[in-house]
Formats: C-alpha cells, sequence, structure tokens
C-alpha cells in the first residue's frame, strides 16, 4: 500500500469510522470502549481527525482506533478501513479464531469486509446452519422478553443462535441477497457490553439488510428503511415491509446502486403485472423512515434523500432513541 492510499484511509472521517465500529457518536463523543465508561469520555475533534478519552488517555486517528477496538495489527486494520472507502482489499488472510456452533467448528473473524478474491465467503458451508434455526436461552430472551418481537418475524429472518468454546451466546443473522442467496452473516454477542460486538465470517456481504422482501412488494406499497437489523425486526413486527441500512454513514457503492433501484421499483414488470392483473394502474413505492433521534440518524437520512427524494421522513417520540425503543412503548 502506497503512501497515498494510506493517507487516504488517515482521512476518513472519524466519526463515521467509529459509528461503523458500533460506537454511539453524539455531539463529538461517546462511551469509551477501552474502560468501563458510564459518562461519554471519549472525544472526537473533527477538525484534526482524532479522538481522545480524557479518563484512560486513549487517543489516535482513524486507524489507531480500529486497531484498538478491533484489536487488529497495522496492516488488518488498514485493510478493515479499505472495505469502507471502497478499495479493494489487500493481499493476505485475517488470523481466524475458530468457533463452535452446536459442536460445528466454522472460521469467524471480526470484521465486516466487501468480497475479494483473496476473501470469498462460501455460503454452502453456512446454509445448513439456517435450515432449521436453533434459539438458545440467551437469544429467545433478548428476541422476545427484551425486544417483544413478533415470532412469524424471527422466522421469516431465519435467526439462529449458537455459543462458542467460552459459552458466551451469539445471534446469528443471515444476510440474503434479492433471491434469497445467502451472501453474509452477521454474529451478534448476546452479552451486554462485552466486546467484540460483532463477527463476521470471512467474505460476508452484510449491506442492506432483508432484500427477499422487496419480492413482496405490490404497487403503492410502504416500504420502510430503517438503520440496523434490530429496528428492521421491530418495523416488521409492527406489520410493516422494511429493510435496513447497514450504517448511518460509509455506504458502499453497491448499498446505493441497490437504492437507486428502489426509486424505480413502480416502474418494473413485475409491479407492473400486478397492477394490470389487478385492475389498478401502476403506482409507485412509498418509501419511509423514522431516523433515529440523534445526529446520526439525521444525517443517515439526509443521506439517503439524495438517492431517494420522495424518502419521508417521521419523527420518533422524545425519549425514544430509535425504533426498537418506540416499537416496545407500542406493545
Amino acid at each position: 500500500m502506497d503512501r497515498l492510499e494510506l493517507q487516504k484511509l488517515r482521512e476518513l472521517p472519524i466519526e463515521a469510522v467509529a459509528e461503523r465500529l458500533g460506537l454511539q457518536v453524539s455531539r463529538h463523543k461517546c462511551l469509551c470502549p477501552f474502560h468501563a465508561d458510564s459518562h461519554p469520555s471519549l472525544s472526537f475533534k473533527v477538525s484534526k481527525n482524532t479522538y481522545r478519552c480524557f479518563v484512560c488517555g486513549a487517543s489516535g486517528g482513524t486507524i489507531d482506533l480500529v486497531m484498538r477496538h478491533l484489536n487488529l495489527d497495522f496492516k488488518a486494520a488498514c485493510r478493515w478501513l479499505q472495505t469502507l472507502s471502497g478499495s479493494p482489499c489487500l493481499g493476505g488472510e485475517d488470523d481466524p479464531t475458530q468457533s463452535t456452533q452446536n459442536g460445528r467448528f466454522f472460521l469467524c473473524t471480526t470484521t465486516q469486509r466487501e468480497p475479494s478474491p483473496a476473501c470469498t465467503f462460501d455460503a454452502t458451508r453456512y446454509e445448513r446452519f439456517f435450515e432449521r434455526p436453533w434459539l438458545n436461552e440467551e437469544a429467545r430472551r433478548f428476541l422476545f422478553e427484551e425486544r417483544r418481537l413478533d415470532p412469524r418475524v424471527i422466522r421469516w429472518c431465519r435467526l439462529t443462535s449458537w455459543k462458542d468454546k467460552q459459552g458466551v451466546p451469539w445471534l446469528q443473522i443471515p444476510y440474503y441477497n434479492k433471491e434469497r442467496q445467502l451472501v453474509g452473516i452477521q454474529n451478534r454477542n448476546l452479552v451486554k457490553g462485552a466486546l467484540p460486538r460483532f463477527r463476521f465470517p470471512q467474505g460476508s456481504q452484510c449491506g442492506i439488510y432483508n432484500l427477499p422482501v422487496l419480492n413482496l412488494l405490490k404497487p403503492g406499497d410502504e416500504l420502510y428503511i430503517t438503520e440496523g437489523c434490530s429496528d428492521c425486526w421491530a418495523m416488521l413486527s409492527a406489520g410493516h415491509k422494511a429493510i435496513a441500512i447497514p450504517s448511518a454513514t460509509l455506504l458502499t457503492k453497491k448499498d446505493v446502486e441497490i437504492l437507486k433501484h428502489l426509486e424505480h421499483l413502480g416502474d418494473s414488470p413485475s409491479v407492473i403485472r400486478s397492477a394490470s392483473h389487478s385492475g389498478d394502474s401502476p403506482r409507485s413505492i412509498q418509501f419511509h423512515m423514522f431516523p433515529d433521534n440523534d445526529a446520526p440518524g439525521e444525517r443517515l437520512f439526509l443521506q439517503l434523500q439524495k438517492v431517494l427524494p420522495s424518502l419521508v421522513h417521521h419523527q420518533l417520540p422524545l425519549g425514544c432513541k430509535d425504533f426498537s425503543e418506540y416499537y416496545q412503548t407500542l406493545r
């Protein structure tokens, strides 16, 4: 990697990188992930593109943040950042961590990346995990007691669970393309506050979530766009068709192309045929969004509105940080 490419990685917006790592940034601050923090003490200086914790002393730039948060070496951290900037992966493999699922071994890394010749996703290796989804006690508690989700939604999304060799429970979330082909997996740590929060098998394409729902759209239908899987499950449980954007910033080029095609769904042959069979005139799909109640959520809405000009903004009630919280008040 040359000096120019390295400089591009260092110039990626520090707060956007933090959000992609799962940190909740608000007013240039967030809870520090490097010590037990109950009050946001990690501060971002946008003008210098750096971070600093005034409690534990952690500091640095984008590469330093990724290295420390994901426990990666310099080269692996740069490779992770390259997936955000749209550059190809560097050659070589990450050192995987070996985990078990009901006695079955598979390789799992802590980062998400775009597919490349050096790192491809082997769907055939994982498809059987979702043929008969199984939810352990921790997963059932998280999904049905804490989130109060509709069991039919969990079955539609084919969520399953497993525990690693240390006994840590994980929720396993499959990502499918529109044709219902498995293209990626997100593993979510079910221990609150534990790190890493997420793990992704090598080559996972965890972009826009729940794309198979696009096949169910009819003329004039409403499609809700959420941020993250949890909000998508809540929106589906509330009776709406929904997809999820993986992050508030740094959408991949592939994600943007999919969103651009959504704007013309009402003109697609399948929608037109459906309209003609019902005797209706073709009508465009209506796009809606409840942005998270924070600055990144509003930025995401404005970013998506550039791609989907007809996207309708809905305001969450005060006190609800995202649609998942709002949904729980409706139950």
